[in-house]
């Protein structure tokens, strides 16, 4: 087994109260489904039962030396087939590592139970006692008050993991599994619209004159080129041949600037000298942009601004990740991140936690932004994701990008926040395979 990898998960999007809400420690499904539930450090008990054909199998027997995931779910439950393609996509990404995964049901019906295994092509293993829940001993020794749940147990036999989110399962074995690789890295300086700004260009190996394509990222409201959100993308698409580069706004980061003085506007601006840096490079054959939070928004604008000016899709592919058009309505109603104030008598700036000033000048022009307007001029290649736990920016928000782009494809995250937290792997897998297939293409 690789060693593993914990990658601290701090995503610098801001700081107000609802913003640092998403990122700190949230009552979630476990705190009401999981409670009763064998809990980490304890010895996982052994257990006899039937497979679906009738033949025995003795757990600790199985087990022994191996990483296994315990699937507790039922053909009669819905929220177990829901979860059903999940637990099957991750037994099928995660067995190459050695990692096994044993589906314990809680079916009566032997025949409802088969049909269900085939239905949702499930090929690892399955047993169960074929009584009610509430009176299976495996549920007793377990603490199974709930289904879908699930454990991890370790090559120790002691449970290193218990839940009711497939989320969390797929978070541990992605660390388990995972080994740091970071490729070659250059940092640049490109003049953007205040002042200089700092980025960082990753790309793959190449022989002289051959191409990649490049993807610019956009970060966040008070964030940075830096952190798991973007550079787990980023270290992906250079093994698969594509170039990066994701720099930090003026104002932000290492760039030149003062936060007073940033606006959507002036980071399209960036955003749009940043391009254009990229398509000067000899070795960039095609283009992609992608942003998370405020940066969801300048990337759309930037897509639908040089599409316009170019007569056809600026970008071969355009990514969204909880892209914020919230803060329009947030101008408008005259309170950003938590911040009340009189949006038609702003002043010079606005004092937002840590002593942070919001420039007017922000405030102004977020108040009649054409965010949705702008960004439908662009109607190439697209991806939006957003979870649906996200207090800063609602899921609807992203949807509505969706809409505008018919071609586009969307991707609600259950139980998910602004950040990602819940599991970032997941989330960086969807947007570079996403990213992968359509730049590869």
């Amino acid at each position: 087994m690789k060693r593993i990898i914990v990658l601290a998960v701090s995503l610098l999007v801001g700081a107000a109260v609802e913003m640092k809400a998403q990122f700190g420690p949230q009552k979630d499904m476990d705190s009401k489904y999981a409670t009763e539930l064998i809990k980490a450090g304890t010895a996982a008990p052994d257990f006899k039962m039937k497979t679906p054909d009738g033949k025995k199998f003795q757990f600790a027997k199985w087990a022994k030396g191996k990483t296994v995931v315990l699937d507790f779910w039922a053909s009669w439950c819905p929220d177990c087939r829901k979860d059903a393609p999940e637990v099957v996509r991750m037994q099928q990404v995660y067995s190459r590592y050695g990692i096994e995964f044993l589906g314990i049901s809680m079916d009566t019906d032997v025949e409802a139970w088969k049909r269900a295994i085939e239905k949702f092509g499930i090929q690892y293993p399955q047993v169960s006692e074929l009584k009610k829940f509430k009176e299976t001993d495996i549920a007793k020794a377990y603490g199974v008050k709930w289904i879908p749940s699930m454990v991890v147990v370790g090559p120790d036999g002691k449970v290193v993991l218990s839940t009711v989110l497939t989320y969390k399962v797929d978070k541990y074995l992605k660390e388990l599994t995972s080994v740091k690789q970071r490729g070659a890295e250059e940092r640049v300086t490109i003049d953007g619209d205040h002042g200089k700004l700092q980025a960082i260009i990753q790309k793959p190996a190449l022989q002289q004159g051959q191409q990649c394509p490049m993807v610019v990222f956009c970060h966040g409201f008070g964030g940075s080129k830096d952190g798991p959100l973007f550079e787990l993308i980023c270290d992906s698409l250079q093994r698969h041949g594509i170039a990066s580069i994701r720099f930090d706004f003026n104002g932000h980061g290492q760039s030149e600037g003062e936060f007073k003085d940033m606006t959507v506007p002036n980071e399209i601006e960036d955003a749009k000298r940043v391009v254009a840096y990229v398509r000067d490079l000899r070795y960039v054959s095609s283009l992609a942009i992608v942003g998370h939070s405020q940066g969801g928004v300048v990337a759309a604008m930037t897509a639908g601004q040089l599409s316009e000016e170019q007569g056809a899709p600026a970008f071969k592919a355009v990514a969204l990740m909880a892209p914020a058009a919230v803060l329009r309505d947030d101008a408008i109603r005259g309170n950003t991140m938590g911040k009340m104030y009189d949006p038609f008598d702003v002043g010079e700036y606005v004092e937002l936690f840590g002593g942070l000033k919001l420039g007017g000048e922000y405030i102004r022009t977020a108040f009649s932004l054409p965010i949705y307007e702008t960004a439908a001029k662009y109607q190439g290649p697209a991806l939006i994701i957003h979870g649906n736990a996200d207090r800063v920016v609602p899921y609807t928000y992203g949807e509505r990008f969706h809409q505008i782009w018919p071609g586009s494809e969307y991707v609600m995250q259950e139980y998910f926040d602004h950040g990602f937290s819940q599991n970032v792997y997941r989330t960086t897998d969807i947007v570079s395979d996403y990213l992968i297939r359509t730049l590869k293409h």
